[in-house]
């Protein structure tokens, strides 16, 4: 395989994971925000975001929260020698949360009701840690 392919396809896998998590986190609160700003922001931000928590023998509860997005600088360039390429790959991530606990409704009496999740306090452009977001390691 050459290395433009090799490079091609890579692009292709890191835009169809893009759009994924895109898909996936879309927030309730972006459908506020004009559009246009949102496709012209470059940069790492805190922004509201709302999903269902939920777990086994509880019922759901709805739970807005502050959570990180946005879009990075990233570059790659082909080199001569192995791994045969230079990358220059940052995400948006979370630098400084705090955690908040919830009771879930409606739990059966085995089941402990509390919820824990993160609440983002600071984000910046940065290495992608698997502690705190999913990454994509390789291709």
């Amino acid at each position: 395989m050459t290395l433009q392919r090799k490079s091609s396809q890579r692009r292709l896998v890191l835009a169809l994971a893009w759009c994924l998590l895109w898909s996936c986190l879309q927030p309730d609160s972006l459908s506020r925000v004009s559009a246009v700003n949102l496709r012209r922001f470059i940069g790492c931000a805190v922004r509201e975001f709302t999903f269902l928590a939920k777990k086994p023998g509880c019922g759901g509860l709805h739970i807005t929260t502050d959570a990180c997005w946005g879009r990075c600088e990233t570059w790659e360039k082909p080199v001569l020698e192995p791994p045969f390429i230079e990358s220059y790959q940052r995400v948006c991530t979370y630098n400084e949360t705090r955690l908040v606990t919830v009771k879930l409704p409606n739990c059966q009496g085995n089941v402990d009701p509390a919820y824990t999740y993160p609440v983002a306090l600071r984000c910046d452009c940065g290495v992608c840690l698997t502690s705190t977001t999913e990454c994509i390691t390789s291709v």
